[in-house]
């Protein structure tokens, strides 16, 4: 509805109506010069276009809401009072038009043209309140329904929220029940794991209520974790993670890898006496993250993850809910079993980039 664009579409409208009104003459043979039948339509139509803007800055809120009375009794008179008023207006720039009659006082002319258009003066005015009701309507639409994908929004990220609420305390449990039944075989190590707990805690709370960080933060959290599994398993596990260094901006969900390790331990590797193996891999494929965690251990039983009744379902269900509320149905998430007793869990997901450089967090929390 600015100005500009608005009177400008009645001006482009009153150019077509010209064009069509010379042809017509040309067709009937009738010899009227095509600057003066496009200047009185033109003119016409920018009347039309600026009454019609005016009423629209002074009544569009009342006309979009009014109701039958107030239509018949206001809308209805100011709709013929307007095209008198654009008949009064057209009337005095043309003074010599119609072209085919005598002489006449601007009155006569006045009267006689008022009579002449009535009708179609009254069809512009109910079809540009009709078009002030239709922006209304449409005005309200979408105020619907940006409503209701900020709501949509607002109850994913409650749930992203609670998810993250959910998974703190369960890793906090399990680190601190390693740490209690290290006490009686290794004091050391528990001590240094509780080190290395406080600043994992200190990392979680740099970041906040982030939802999504990048690959290299969520990195330097999944290394400090990874270090406090060696002091617990000491040589019975080997480490290693390979992710291209092109993915340390790309964005994925904070906490998203912590899970799957601590299941890959709790499942798999706590089973094995020695030459166990924890392999973390993340890869770009095209526009697609692939993040995939492989240990050694017992291999799935009956087709799925090996003790997922008793505790590894809260895990791997929360991570799959996450990756689910973050990209919809663009995502993949899998377990597999690659190797008689290997297992594998992969997730791919969109590879999207940070739009500012964050705040590097130290390998292992250091200060």
């Amino acid at each position: 509805m600015h100005p500009v664009i608005f009177v400008g579409a009645f001006v482009f409208l009153g150019c077509l109506f010209a064009l069509q009104g010379w042809l017509t003459m040309r067709m009937w043979s009738y010899r009227i010069g095509m600057a003066i039948l496009f200047e009185a339509w033109v003119v016409s139509y920018l009347l039309w276009g600026v009454l019609c803007w005016l009423l629209w800055w002074w009544l569009g809120e009342r006309i979009q809401h009014a109701r039958l009375p107030w239509i018949i009794t206001r809308l209805l008179p100011l709709s013929i009072l307007t095209g008198v008023v654009q008949e009064m207006i057209w009337v005095w720039c043309f003074p010599n038009l119609p072209l085919n009659r005598p002489h006449m006082s601007y009155w006569r002319r006045l009267g006689s043209n008022v009579n002449d258009d009535v009708l179609n003066n009254l069809v512009i005015c109910w079809c540009v309140f009709g078009l002030f009701r239709a922006i209304g309507y449409y005005r309200k639409y979408r105020e619907q329904e940006v409503a209701a994908s900020q709501l949509e929004a607002q109850l994913a990220n409650a749930q992203i929220s609670a998810l993250r609420m959910q998974l703190n305390p369960h890793f906090l449990f399990n680190t601190m029940n390693s740490i209690s039944s290290l006490m009686r075989t290794d004091v050391t190590a528990a001590d240094n794991m509780l080190e290395q707990l406080g600043s994992l805690l200190r990392i979680t709370l740099k970041r906040g209520d982030a939802q999504l960080i990048p690959l290299r933060d969520e990195m330097e959290f999944i290394e400090l974790y990874l270090a406090m599994q060696d002091q617990r398993f000491g040589s019975r596990v080997r480490q290693t993670v390979s992710i291209d260094s092109e993915l340390h901006d790309a964005l994925v969900p904070a906490m998203i890898l912590q899970p799957i390790v601590e299941n890959a331990y709790a499942h798999g590797l706590s089973k094995l006496d020695h030459d166990g193996l924890l392999a973390i891999e993340g890869r770009r494929e095209g526009r697609r993250v692939r993040i995939s965690v492989m240990n050694t251990g017992v291999g799935l039983r009956n087709g799925r993850a090996g003790g997922e009744s008793s505790g590894q379902g809260l895990g791997l269900a929360n991570v799959k809910a996450r990756l689910g509320l973050h990209f919809g149905s663009d995502h993949e998430f899998s377990i597999r079993q690659v190797e008689k007793d290997k297992v594998q869990v992969a997730m791919v997901f969109p590879f999207r980039l940070s739009d500012h450089q964050e705040e590097q967090i130290t390998r292992f929390g250091a200060e």
